[in-house]
């Protein structure tokens, strides 16, 4: 019994011994991790206000009818350009048609009419000077021409509106633009008011944004704007062209309209963009903003961090709350002070409480 416990006793001796060297092992090949730090947390000082908005044609309209009938063609696809006047869909006109011939035969019938009252008129307009006619005859082929008169200038008011409701079956651009989305196909029945397809003109863009109202009394027409387009990364400028005085229709927030100075290829209807109104002076902001570049942060899932050093040189990461994006610049909300310094880049994988040494 004696010999098996001395046994057990050596065994757990020796593991301890071990894990001992083990330990001391691991500590003496962990380095310190490389790592290159910030100046300081960027104090963005009220230099300019920000606003998030996106690209919007300065025409567009969706193209609909005020008739009933059949689309027998549409005459355009989505992405297609198109100028002025040109013919977009057809609907089928046949009931038109008809209640052309029936106008034309009418003004036909009142013409002649019309033209007979008038010879009668002037007949009776001499034998009444001649005082061979009375002036009850004369009168009497005066109420005739004027009725003819008033009948053919009604049929041909009607034949204008019959006109005018051709417009309706052969739709066409209203300006030069870009095919934007198609609602119909041949064989639908279009309906009054019912979209059939859109366009939007792609020579004139603009930038609709949504300015808080902290910032709204900042914010002037004909004031420059940098705008970026978040998806490429493109700037671009423009100028300050409607400022709205009220955000009851906006939810709290101030539309604002920027026109651009030269439109890129790539900038196209629909993109969200960072809009940047550069402010010289705002002595009533007390608050300063702080920015980080991007590719300092560092993301797990919905949370984005970042690392700073905190004492022993150890690196520590720090959960932020973001706000607005402009360029490579990231607004910080919350969860980093400003004059602070945090870790930019790192020559080896950084973790939490990981040590690092500065370059």
């Amino acid at each position: 019994m004696k010999k098996t416990i001395a046994i057990a006793f050596t065994a757990v001796l020796v593991l301890a011994v071990s894990c001992t060297k083990d330990k001391k092992e691991i500590e003496s090949d962990t380095t310190a991790i490389r790592v290159k730090v910030s100046g300081i947390a960027a104090n963005n000082n009220a230099s300019f206000v920000t606003a998030s908005g996106k690209i919007e044609a300065e025409n567009s309209a969706n193209i609909s009818t005020r008739m009933m009938g059949y689309v027998t063609k549409v005459h355009v696809k989505v992405g297609q350009k198109v100028t002025a006047g040109q013919l977009l869909v057809s609907i089928n006109n046949t009931d038109l048609q008809a209640k052309k011939a029936q106008v034309d035969a009418t003004i036909l019938q009142v013409t002649a009419a019309y033209n007979n009252a008038k010879k009668d008129y002037d007949r009776f307009v001499v034998l009444f000077a001649q005082q061979s006619a009375s002036q009850k005859e004369l009168d009497d082929m005066s109420s005739r021409y004027q009725m003819a008169k008033a009948s053919l200038d009604g049929a041909r008011q009607m034949r204008n509106e019959v006109q005018a409701q051709f417009a309706y079956a052969n739709l066409t651009a209203p300006f030069s633009g870009e095919v934007t989305g198609t609602f119909a196909k041949e064989g639908d029945m279009a309906n009054p008011g019912m979209p059939l397809l859109s366009i939007e003109g792609a020579s004139h863009l603009q930038v609709t944004a949504m300015v808080s109202e902290s910032d709204i009394t900042l914010i002037k027409n004909g004031m420059a704007a940098q705008i970026l387009i978040k998806s490429t990364g493109e700037s671009l400028t423009g100028k300050v062209s409607e400022v709205s005085g009220s955000a009851k229709n906006t939810g709290g927030q101030y539309l604002v309209k920027i026109n651009l100075d030269n439109a890129s290829p790539k900038a196209l209807s629909g993109m969200f963009v960072n809009v940047q109104f550069p402010i010289a002076h705002q002595p009533q902001r007390t608050s300063a903003a702080v920015t980080v570049p991007q590719n300092a942060l560092t993301r797990q899932g919905q949370l984005t961090g970042i690392y700073t050093i905190g004492e022993g040189n150890v690196a520590i990461l720090r959960w932020l709350r973001t706000g607005k994006t402009f360029g490579n610049g990231v607004e910080i909300l919350s969860g980093l002070s400003a004059n602070e310094q945090y870790i930019i880049s790192a020559e080896g994988k950084l973790y939490n409480g990981a040590k690092v040494s500065v370059n």
